[in-house]
């Protein structure tokens, strides 16, 4: 079923990747977020973690993730935020999946925009401990807590599956039920099972998704979450293209011993692997 939902989806997009590249772009950009600033120095951080001579560039799967599987377009520093869409959209002009470092959980919704002026519909697996579904989060509309209200307002996805989720409030649940939302909240995760996904599927990973345990570098530390385990079993189980991904919301502002850099950085090969593997058997 699978192999032919794959090449359903190659349909889809009109291309045939011969997976080659990831194209990968970071995003310095904390401006969005309500409590703390320090989410824009994450990418540096992400990346040295992963040239980090204390592991490899192996992933779990045995895929070797090296340097040169990727079309890097660098940090790129962002004076105004929609101008994230456009350098996502110029970077998208290379025909290749996408992983982007953040960055404040602002960034998804700007780069959403421009996958989806791209491919079309898409469906979505979000990770993360908060729904980020306010409409309007102190003023402010794009804030880090709104960006999924933002994507399912505009239909800039098909379906929207979010798992980790634990400070769900009255306006977040109404806001999912609204827009038919699928959520196995934390509390749930028990029963959480793979979504059959029928579009193209992008991967949204907060860190906070974590257990403030596997990793105290982010801004909202949210008791009762997800184990490193847990999160790379998520990933290892995507069993359709990833034409998209991103890794938000590390704060090393509150980190310790850089040990969440190290676990983005080892999510950071477990997704690569999955988007080659994903790719190659399609």
């Amino acid at each position: 079923m699978y192999e032919d939902l794959n090449l359903a989806f190659e349909q889809t997009l009109g291309l045939l990747w011969e997976m080659t590249k990831i194209t990968l772009q970071g995003i310095l950009f904390d401006e969005k977020s309500s409590y703390l600033r320090g989410p824009a120095l994450a990418p540096a951080l992400i990346r040295k973690a992963y040239h980090s001579n204390s592991a490899n560039y192996y992933a779990e799967d045995g895929t070797e993730i090296l340097p040169d599987l990727f079309e890097d377009k660098g940090d790129y520093k962002i004076d105004s935020y929609f101008d994230i869409t456009d350098i996502t959209k110029s970077n998208l002009a290379l025909e290749n999946p996408i992983l982007t470092i953040g960055g404040d959980h602002s960034i998804t919704y700007p780069v959403i925009k421009a996958i989806h002026s791209r491919f079309g519909k898409l469906d979505i697996l979000h990770i993360d401990a908060h729904g980020d579904l306010y409409s309007n989060f102190e003023g402010d509309p794009y804030s880090h807590a709104c960006p999924f209200y933002n994507i399912m307002k505009d239909g800039l996805a098909e379906n929207l599956y979010q798992v980790g989720i634990r400070t769900l409030n009255k306006e977040q649940r109404s806001n999912a039920k609204k827009f038919g939302v699928h959520i196995n909240e934390m509390k749930d995760f028990q029963s959480f099972k793979m979504p059959e996904f029928r579009n193209p599927l992008y991967l949204s990973l907060d860190m906070d998704a974590l257990d403030p345990a596997f990793a105290p570098g982010v801004s909202h530390h949210e008791p009762g979450g997800l184990t490193t385990r847990e999160v790379i079993r998520i990933i290892q189980n995507i069993n359709v293209p990833l034409i998209g991904a991103d890794i938000v919301e590390y704060n090393p502002e509150r980190d310790i011993n850089g040990m969440t850099a190290m676990v983005s950085a080892k999510l950071f090969r477990e997704i690569i692997s999955k988007m080659l593997a994903n790719h190659q058997g399609a």
